[in-house]
């Protein structure tokens, strides 16, 4: 059993991501190449609300209605771009709008996501102290677990106290080729 679930974990702090309102923005998506197969963008008018990995279910995020393709939307344009520099070693950071759909403490947890370093991992622990709630560890990795933003939002940065690879969306596999991604990167100057 991984050192960092304990079953007195606050884990009835995630709840399900609230149901969409009628007058939620329409949402809009496209796809991206990238080395680590076809993901899916998607966004509303406020920014990117989703990144899917290829073959994953979007029911897994939430999403029910379909969304239609498009290829004029800032929003993804700019992620698409940002996404596309990131894989090739340019980019460090993501500056877009972001949109994501949950929970308070998802998003919280969320959010936590965006302050690991590039190259660099921090424990479930560690994140659930970030936010302010150091019990709330399983909770945490289940938020992570439902992170609609993956690699904009890193959770593959996050890794059990032992220092082991755990849960992630894309697979254990895509979890280590993204961080070790990063690593190789880290070295190279931003060109």
């Amino acid at each position: 059993m991984n050192d960092d679930i304990d079953p007195g974990d606050e884990i009835d702090e995630i709840d399900e991501i609230d149901a969409a309102d009628d007058d939620e923005p329409e949402l809009e998506k496209t796809t991206l190449d990238t080395p680590i197969g076809r993901l899916t963008l998607i966004a509303s008018s406020k920014g990117l609300t989703h990144i899917l990995f290829d073959g994953q279910d979007p029911s897994d995020v939430g999403l029910v209605k379909p969304v239609p393709t498009v290829v004029d939307n800032p929003i993804l344009a700019a992620a698409a771009l940002q996404l596309g520099e990131y894989f090739s070693g340019r980019r460090h950071q993501f500056d877009l709008p972001l949109d994501p759909r949950g929970t308070e403490f998802q998003i919280d947890a969320w959010t936590a996501l965006a302050s690991i370093p590039y190259g660099e991992t921090v424990s479930y622990a560690h994140q659930a102290e970030a936010i302010g709630r150091p019990t709330a560890v399983r909770a945490v990795g289940s938020a992570n677990g439902r992170n609609p933003l993956p690699i904009v939002l890193p959770c593959h940065r996050v890794i059990g106290s032992d220092g082991s690879l755990t849960g992630y969306a894309g697979g254990i596999d895509l979890k280590r080729r993204l961080l070790d991604h990063e690593r190789a990167q880290q070295a190279l100057p931003l060109g």
